[in-house]
């Protein structure tokens, strides 16, 4: 087989764990990323690209004679890049824009699941105040206020009480968001204990990954606002081989079934975000891509070649494939920058991070650049310290020691990465 050369979209810790990864594979001659950031530089060489700038993109593809394209983020695959490389050739691991608006619409989604049969949250989908201002009065609290289009991980409000609820569909209406929040999901709250079920899908067969639970809330206790994610392991012991079947069996292979029926095949990894009652599954939402800290901790137990996989995902042979995974689990910290979800200061220096792999770990970079030599912070979420355990106290242990060897004043992490795990 002749090695290619392999594009990986994106700048965030997705990124840098798929780089990373891809470079164990001695089917890749070269792996590029667009733009990429500080720490990718050391498994690809990073080229200035904008995730959204598609005709850069293509035009790079052609001048490099780029064999295989790997979109990390969820914009630019809800806005078509995947059906422009196609078009031009490139094989692609990630969704159609079609296929994509399972992420792109939470009311598509929604929608999609009322008609597959599948558990979910009772929901209405609202483009004006007055109708979802109704809706909300004549439910229980608390309640859920969703942006139906895509919020970077924090269009999601749940509202203890309705003046809460109506507030904050208000504020959604007026532009919080952005154009997401033109239309406005409204959700009953459903409580349990939350996982992340992530699986390959090339359009008919499925491929289940090992399982991941991250934490979103800001605050230790999963308490404050909502983050893309401060931490996660991998894998979750609510998750339990019985719990996954009824997932694959009543959740993901129906969806897939139906957006196949609808002509928008799905192939890459759809990542279920899930709400556990009572050994009882519900569907929270839908992502198209691999989550962002969930890869962080899934990826690096992976013994399988991943390019292998992700080439059999575009080519619709996953029935042909078997994954092979280590026994040990694994733990990913994120450290993110003071202020973070609201507004925060970018270019603090960042040292320390030999001392933090010294003890064993592999720091993923999410948000960083370089200034005069020194690692800098350039982003919320900045960097994902991941470490491998035979357990996930371990794993815990061992990701807290390299954390401490960091040197960054402007950062902050939470200290109870994987508490619900380790109190089992």
């Amino acid at each position: 087989m002749v090695a290619m050369k392999v594009l990986v979209i994106g700048s965030g810790g997705r990124e840098h764990v798929l780089c990373w990864s891809l470079a164990a594979s001695d089917q890749i001659e070269k792996i590029y990323c667009a733009p990429g950031n500080a720490g990718i530089a050391a498994a690809a060489e990073c080229v200035a690209l904008d995730v959204m700038d598609f005709d850069g993109i293509l035009a790079f593809c052609a001048e490099k004679d780029i064999g295989f394209a790997v979109i990390g983020p969820e914009a630019p695959l809800a806005g078509g890049l995947a059906d422009r490389l196609e078009a031009v050739g490139i094989a692609t691991f990630g969704p159609s824009a079609a296929a994509a608006k399972l992420e792109g619409s939470k009311g598509f989604m929604k929608d999609l699941c009322q008609r597959a049969g599948v558990p979910t949250a009772a929901y209405g989908r609202f483009t004006a105040l007055g109708a979802a201002r109704d809706f909300i009065t004549g439910h229980a609290t608390p309640v859920v206020i969703k942006a139906d289009g895509l919020a970077a991980g924090k269009g999601v409000i749940i509202a203890a009480t309705q003046d809460e609820a109506i507030a904050a569909t208000e504020d959604m209406f007026a532009g919080q968001f952005g154009a997401a929040g033109s239309e406005v999901v409204v959700e009953e709250f459903l409580p349990g204990e939350e996982a992340s079920y992530l699986a390959l899908v090339d359009g008919e067969n499925v491929l289940p990954l090992e399982t991941a639970q991250d934490h979103k809330a800001v605050g230790e206790g999963d308490k404050g606002p909502n983050t893309g994610g401060m931490g996660a392991y991998s894998p979750a012991p609510v998750m339990t081989p019985e719990l996954c079947e009824i997932t694959l069996k009543t959740i993901v292979e129906p969806l897939v079934r139906a957006m196949a029926e609808d002509g928008a095949p799905f192939k890459g990894v759809f990542y279920a975000g899930l709400m556990i009652n009572d050994s009882a599954p519900k569907l929270l939402e839908v992502n198209v891509r691999f989550g962002d800290p969930e890869c962080q901790a899934i990826l690096p137990r992976l013994k399988s070649d991943l390019f292998t996989a992700l080439k059999a995902t575009r080519d619709g042979r996953l029935n042909e494939t078997t994954l092979e995974w280590h026994d040990q689990a694994a733990l990913c910290v994120v450290m993110a920058s003071k202020g973070y979800p609201g507004a925060y200061e970018k270019g603090s220096i960042i040292g320390g991070l030999e001392k933090a792999e010294a003890e064993g770990a592999t720091v993923f970079h999410a948000g960083t650049g370089t200034d005069n030599g020194n690692i800098t912070a350039t982003g919320g979420r900045v960097l994902g310290v991941t470490a491998l355990g035979d357990d996930i106290a371990q794993a815990q242990a061992k990701a807290y020691r390299a954390v401490d060897q960091i040197d960054w004043p402007g950062g902050f992490c939470r200290r109870d990465i994987g508490w619900r795990a380790v109190g089992r």
